[in-house]
């Protein structure tokens, strides 16, 4: 199986050599059977609690887990909420896409924006929060992002994420770009 052509996906569901993805509920489960790095999955909403109970038990320090947009919205913020609570190093990448794009492209209820999952986050606790998209100068002015959260383009998306799998506890990294099938 394959993405879309210009789906966010090809780029989002990739991880730095030496790195591990837990897959999640969406479109971007597929990496599971591509060359990704990307293994397991969950029920919606416990994205990465499979990570804080292997954690102490592991020589592995971190994974990222993948979490769409329509899962963040649905459960995924608890899943998030939960890792807070440990001690475990977990990047959630959650892929913004702006659609439920697996079930017909519906737009996810309660219109959340990117800069809202950021504030979200960092109340729930996140310190470290990266934004990663195919159009960085589209928030020049115009988001109210928390104070610390860095906005990349995604050709950066390799080196952030580096970046990211040394922090300490959750972080957060949030790919924006419109899914393909619905530009």
């Amino acid at each position: 199986p394959f993405f879309c052509s210009g789906c966010p996906h090809n780029s989002s569901t990739k991880v730095p050599d030496g790195s591990l993805a837990a897959a999640g509920i969406g479109c971007h489960f597929m990496a599971l059977w591509m060359d990704r790095n990307t293994v397991g999955f969950t029920a919606m909403g416990g994205e990465g609690a499979q990570w804080v109970g292997q954690a102490p038990f592991s020589k592995r320090g971190h994974i990222f887990q993948n979490l769409g947009d329509g899962t963040y919205n649905h459960s995924g913020a608890l899943a998030i909420r939960f890792a807070l609570s440990s001690d475990a190093n977990i990047t959630y990448k959650i892929l913004y896409n702006d659609a439920v794009a697996m079930t017909g492209g519906q737009p996810h209820e309660g219109g959340l924006t990117v800069d809202m999952i950021a504030r979200q986050v960092r109340a729930e606790g996140v310190e470290r929060i990266a934004i990663v998209t195919d159009e960085p100068d589209k928030y020049a002015g115009k988001a109210d992002f928390p104070a610390g959260a860095t906005i990349h383009h995604r050709d950066d998306l390799d080196l952030v994420q580096r970046e990211l799998r040394g922090v300490k506890g959750i972080s957060v990294l949030l790919y924006d770009q419109t899914c393909a099938a619905e530009k």
